[in-house]
């Protein structure tokens, strides 16, 4: 029973540390803002939301046309 509680334990961890998002912490895992991680990360998000505004401005202007 302890080492089903301890696998328990380890796998919560696990998610909470690399999977789970913070809003607090800019929508990253605390790993990625502990190795710093996060200005890759931030930065990355920020071009992906630049070019899909671009986008969605090109394919409303096509189909006001």
């Amino acid at each position: 029973m302890s080492e089903d509680l301890e696998a328990q334990i380890a796998k919560f961890v696990e998610y909470y540390n690399n999977h789970r998002y913070y809003e607090r912490l800019c929508n990253v895992t605390p790993a990625d803002a502990y190795f710093e991680c996060n200005k890759q990360i931030l930065e990355r998000r920020k071009t992906l939301k630049q070019k899909t505004l671009q986008n969605r401005r090109l394919h409303y202007y096509a189909k006001a046309d």
